[in-house]
């Protein structure tokens, strides 16, 4: 239908496998975001969920990315250079070749998957980065920190963190920021619960407003 949001699912091959991709795309969209999950659940968290309804309705293509661990029917993820490996080919696909999704290019998703994000945004060129509760270290272990990773978010950047998250707390980490990212401090833990549906879209929504392109 003309002017309907269009929802297509494909597969991509990666060298774990195969990866599955969710793309919603608005017509005649300003740009890309690329978002992925964490290491503990799917696409049904209700971050990405939010991410997907603000950031299509401001106009943006958004792929919500399935690593192959998950479609394959596993319970535990792969260690980071597997999940890196995947998400590589994953975004490259979308973004070039027929029928490729426009730059400018986001990067991003919850938890492992900003990690992930992080990591490969230089080899991707990626214009800007969406980090949703980005896990600065596990819980009780402040000294392990990931800091080298967050270094390594595209500039902009946003993190969207809970005031209450045990794998970083927002205080945590400004410390860590790079100077081309914003820390947006919204109600929660690292998993929010329904309740946070109203803090969670004023946040995307800010973030919308500044995406470039």
């Amino acid at each position: 239908m003309s002017g309907a949001n269009r929802e297509t699912v494909r597969e991509v091959e990666t060298p774990g496998g195969p990866g599955r991709v969710h793309v919603h795309r608005p017509p005649n969209p300003r740009g890309t975001v690329v978002l992925g999950h964490g290491a503990g659940g799917g696409l049904g968290a209700i971050d990405l969920a939010i991410a997907r309804e603000v950031l299509v309705g401001a106009g943006w293509a958004v792929a919500l990315v399935e690593q192959p661990w998950l479609v394959a029917g596993r319970r535990v993820a792969g260690r980071p250079p597997t999940l890196d490996a995947a998400w590589v080919p994953i975004v490259e696909a979308l973004v070039t070749g027929r029928g490729r999704l426009p730059r400018p290019l986001v990067v991003g998703g919850r938890s492992a998957g900003a990690r992930v994000a992080c990591r490969t945004a230089g080899p991707l060129e990626a214009d800007a980065g969406l980090l949703l509760s980005f896990p600065l270290h596990l819980p009780a272990r402040p000294e392990k920190l990931r800091a080298d990773e967050l270094a390594l978010a595209p500039d902009p950047s946003w993190v969207v963190q809970g005031a209450a998250d045990a794998f970083g707390t927002p205080t945590e980490l400004r410390e860590h920021l790079a100077p081309g990212t914003t820390l947006i401090e919204v109600p929660g833990g690292h998993s929010f619960p329904k309740g946070s549906r109203s803090a969670l879209t004023a946040a995307v929504t800010q973030v919308a407003g500044m995406l470039p392109g």
